[in-house]
């Protein structure tokens, strides 16, 4: 994979969300069809899936150095994807959206989130009592401060 990732496809809305928020929409070449926050990203990306089916053919049209994806639920996507030789990340989302942008701002280089990322999130205003981790990041794939080591 190119690092940092140039040709970003976001196969779910939150991806497309937290990019715009990070300031990284620029990256963006294929979002999903739900994808609706910001209301400018229905004119500027084109659209390549819903949640559970894609058009594998448009994603691979548009040469992405990632594609990034947020459930088990397009595991069959991915597959085909990885497949293809498309690289694919699927995030576990974290209990705390401060920690998963600072995450992905890590995964695409970027210095840091911009300023207003936090008070315009849906999440971000409210605080809440971190969970505690299960699964991989219970095992030391992904950790909390988001640095993935």
């Amino acid at each position: 994979m190119a690092f940092p990732p140039e040709r970003i496809i976001c196969l779910t809305e939150e991806t497309v969300e937290t990019l715009y928020l990070l300031g990284e929409e620029k990256r963006i070449v294929g979002v999903s069809g739900y994808a609706v926050r910001p209301s400018r990203v229905r004119t500027e990306k084109p659209r390549v899936s819903a949640f559970t089916s894609a058009n594998v053919s448009k994603i691979l049209a548009l040469e992405p150095d990632l594609v990034l994806t947020f459930s088990d639920l397009q595991a069959e996507i991915v597959a085909t994807l990885i497949g293809e030789g498309v690289q694919v990340h699927a995030f576990k989302p974290s209990p705390e959206f401060s920690t998963w942008c600072e995450w992905l701002a890590a995964l695409l280089g970027s210095r840091k989130p911009q300023s207003n990322w936090r008070s315009n999130s849906r999440q971000g205003s409210r605080r809440r009592r971190p969970r505690r981790e299960t699964g991989h990041a219970a095992r030391g794939f992904i950790s909390r401060n988001g640095t993935g080591q």
